[in-house]
């Protein structure tokens, strides 16, 4: 093979390599249920990524701090926060790219069912994540999910606020939604995006604290004010 060939014939290989890790999830959440599913995959990446990163710094020729490649911890900050944008709005893009093509190809009903139905699956996986990533306890209240808020991809590339209501709530506004953003700049409505974000915050929160219910106050087609484009009530008891 050429250069050129062996480069691209890598990037096929990371899709793969990124595709098979999918499936395996996919399979073993589809033989045993979510909550093995879960467990088997953060043994088997933490083992994986071990044995990945020691053989890829042999190859890139780059050591490792505290388990992450130097590479990272040796970036300026300033580089370091416009690569975790870029890699945040990178996953919005690739989002986006599915829904247009099945849009393209099977018509909007279609595209935004299959799109429900990945948020009910990403939604929940992302707050597990982040519970991991921050080390939260099994119930962690309306604390733990503020905080895991901060955390999710979104928090990267939009504008988010928080307004405490009483001790056992809160309001989350999206004040400035980056694919909403776009659509006005095109001079489109808002995307009615309720239905899916119905199932990506309930479950984003029952998954960080099962007792935390969510009650929608406004999210596109609902008319909303200038200040945010969607906003949502967390609780801890019947309001």
């Amino acid at each position: 093979m050429e250069k050129k060939e062996t480069a691209k014939l890598i990037i096929d290989y990371m899709h793969r390599a990124m595709m098979h890790h999918a499936m395996w999830y996919a399979e073993v959440k589809e033989q045993f249920g979510q909550e093995k599913a879960l467990a088997v995959m953060q043994k088997a990446f933490e083992r994986s990524y071990q044995i990945q990163m020691k053989r890829l710094g042999k190859i890139l020729d780059f050591e490792m701090e505290d388990e992450l490649p130097s590479s990272l911890m040796n970036m300026n900050e300033q580089t370091l926060e416009k690569l975790k944008e870029g890699i945040a709005i990178n996953w919005l893009v690739n989002d986006g790219v599915w829904f247009q093509e099945l849009e393209f190809s099977q018509g909007m009903e279609d595209a935004k069912r299959c799109n429900d139905s990945c948020w009910a699956q990403f939604s929940p996986f992302e707050a597990w994540s982040i519970k991991n990533l921050l080390d939260l306890p099994d119930n962690p209240g309306l604390e733990g999910l503020k905080q895991a808020m901060g955390y999710r991809l979104y928090a990267s590339i939009n504008k988010q606020s928080i307004v405490d209501e009483k001790p056992d709530s809160f309001v989350f506004r999206m004040d400035e939604c980056r694919v909403q953003l776009a659509r006005k700049r095109k001079g489109l409505d808002d995307y009615p995006c309720k239905s899916g974000g119905m199932i990506e915050y309930t479950t984003f929160a029952e998954t960080i604290d099962p007792r935390i219910k969510t009650e929608c106050i406004a999210c596109p087609p609902d008319p909303h004010p200038e200040e945010y484009f969607c906003s949502w009530r967390f609780y801890t008891s019947e309001q």
